[in-house]
């Protein structure tokens, strides 16, 4: 069966809070992988004489997607997803901000891979629990091919107005592993989302990411095989259906 390998990170790469960010480490742990598809979040170039969001895709490939939701002079902040394979169309960024709190955008990308066109919709939601719940339903807005996939780091750990729950129509399918704090991980931050169609053959951590940041990795090996004959190229609309009525970790 055949798969694409995705990854999402947040790299905690915040120039102020994290100055000595290891970009090289960092890189080596995304190359370690070989992923196919990255996600990662909490890019800086702020007050850097180097680019950590062009020196990050030349660890991928020549295919990314920048959603800078802080820009100053000397750089800029946000998230960026990255690709060895083509884009199918211009990538979109929305503005999925909530109110006066801290802007936030998702990029969705359509992407040509070896098991057909694959929308990945890559996100950072925020901090408060009636922040997210607009935001994960803002999300869910935005799954509208039956091959998708959702990641990014969701800071969802409540059980009040969950960001599982909003994205439980469309997405199903989910990775459930712990990755925040790095040191000894407690809370299932960072996820990898699918929808129906799709098949988390395989998703892990890695331990060893814990120098480079706070958050831990997840990867994971995913197939669109629920359908009947070959994979197709989805591209298709997806219809709601109505949320699993028992949260899951």
């Amino acid at each position: 069966m055949e798969t694409i390998r995705v990854m999402t990170w947040n790299v905690h790469g915040t120039f102020h809070l994290n100055p000595d960010f290891d970009l090289e480490g960092v890189s080596a742990t995304i190359e370690k992988w070989s992923p196919d598809v990255v996600a990662l979040q909490e890019v800086d170039s702020r007050g850097r004489t180097d680019d950590p969001f062009a020196k990050l895709a030349e660890v991928v490939g020549q295919h990314r997607a920048e959603a800078r939701s802080i820009v100053t002079r000397d750089g800029g902040y946000g998230q960026v997803l990255l690709s060895k394979f083509p884009f199918a169309a211009k990538p979109v960024i929305t503005d999925v901000s909530y109110q006066e709190r801290e802007p936030r955008r998702a990029i969705t990308a359509r992407i040509d891979t070896p098991i057909g066109e694959v929308t990945v919709v890559a996100t950072h939601l925020g901090l408060s629990v009636h922040e997210r719940h607009a935001q994960a339903r803002a999300i869910a807005e935005l799954v509208d091919n039956p091959c998708t996939i959702v990641v990014g780091d969701f800071n969802d750990w409540f059980w009040v107005k969950t960001v599982r729950r909003a994205l439980a129509g469309r997405c199903p399918v989910r990775t459930r592993l712990r990755t925040f704090p790095s040191r000894l991980p407690i809370l299932r931050l960072d996820r990898i989302y699918v929808t129906e169609r799709g098949d988390i053959l395989k998703a892990w951590t890695d331990r060893e990411a814990r120098a480079y940041s706070d958050h831990l990795p997840v990867i994971a090996d995913i197939a669109f095989s629920r359908v009947a004959g070959p994979v197709p190229r989805c591209n298709g609309s997806i219809a709601p259906r109505p949320a699993d009525s028992a949260e899951q970790q």
